[in-house]
């Protein structure tokens, strides 16, 4: 019995993922182009579901379904996890430097008054404290992605991060929340 192209994938045969490109290709391109917002995303995404059946080529069992089935449900998956990515992201403002050159309005000033201050303050935080603050809110990253990205304990991580935005808020001249207990 001759071997599927996943399994031929798998056994590392050096033609294999080519052809594996060449007959899904399109099917993953369609998938991709449907659920990205670009074409350029969309090339990402191919790249990426094809890197991924090239790692879960061992997993594939015909047993469970075809190829094409195995291979639509990797490009799926990986398709909606970056759509959920993009969600988590904050959205951005393109920044115009002529519109916000210093002398315009009395804002720039005030802007570079206020960056200055709050650097300042996170100066003032230990390194690893400042870390996951800078994590957190700019990249906006959720405190289990902290913990993975730092390799620290999720407790750790919520700890430092109230603790951080705590001694901010008082550098800043805000006043700390009630603590309880």
């Amino acid at each position: 019995m001759s071997q599927s192209l996943l399994e031929r994938i798998a056994a590392g045969h050096p033609t294999a993922v080519k052809e594996c490109i060449d007959a899904y290709g399109n099917l993953v391109w369609a998938l991709a182009r449907r659920l990205s917002p670009s074409a350029s995303d969309a090339e990402d995404a191919t790249q990426e579901i094809f890197l991924e059946i090239w790692k879960s080529a061992g997993r594939y069992d015909p047993a469970m379904g075809s190829e094409a089935v195995f291979i639509t449900t990797i490009a799926r998956r990986r398709l909606i996890d970056r759509l959920r990515a993009r969600k988590r992201r904050p959205t951005t403002e393109e920044f115009d430097e002529e519109r916000a050159a210093p002398g315009d309005d009395g804002n720039a000033g005030a802007l570079a008054v206020e960056v200055s201050i709050a650097s300042r303050a996170l100066a003032q935080l230990g390194d690893a404290q400042r870390e996951i603050v800078l994590l957190g809110v700019v990249e906006g990253l959720t405190h289990s992605e902290i913990a993975t990205a730092t390799g620290k304990p999720l407790g750790t991580v919520k700890t430092q991060m109230r603790r951080g935005l705590i001694k901010i808020r008082e550098l800043l001249g805000a006043d700390a929340p009630d603590e309880e207990g």
